[in-house]
C-alpha cells in the first residue's frame, strides 16, 4: 500500500517536471488553466482520503460489533459521529476546490 502511495507521488513529480520547467508566460501561451487542474486534484485527493477512511471506519465499526453486540448501540453512534466528520472534510475540500477555480 506505501510503495504504490508512493509510486503514485513520485509520477506526480516526474510528470510536474517539465511544466515547472517551462517560463512563465510560455504556460500562459499554452492556455493551462492551473486553477482548474489544482481544483480537479484537490478534491481527488480528497475525495480518495475520504473513502478510504469511511472504508476503515465501517470495517472497525462492524468487527467491534460482531466481537461485542452489546456494544452495538454505542459503537453505531461514534460511526455516524465520526462519517459526518469525514464526509465534513471533503465537502470542504470542494469549497476549496471552488475557490481555486
Amino acid at each position: 500500500m506505501k510503495k504504490s502511495i508512493l509510486l503514485v507521488a513520485m509520477l506526480l513529480f516526474i510528470f510536474a517536471l517539465p511544466l515547472l520547467a517551462a517560463e512563465e508566460g510560455a504556460a500562459a501561451n499554452q492556455g493551462v488553466k492551473w486553477g482548474a487542474l489544482a481544483a480537479a486534484f484537490a478534491i481527488g485527493v480528497a475525495a480518495f482520503g475520504g473513502a478510504l477512511g469511511q472504508a476503515r471506519a465501517i470495517s472497525s465499526a462492524c468487527e467491534g460489533m460482531a466481537r461485542n453486540p452489546g456494544a452495538a448501540g454505542p459503537i453505531r453512534i461514534a460511526l455516524l459521529l465520526g462519517l459526518a466528520f469525514i464526509e465534513s472534510l471533503v465537502i470542504y475540500a470542494l469549497l476549496i476546490a471552488f475557490v481555486i477555480k
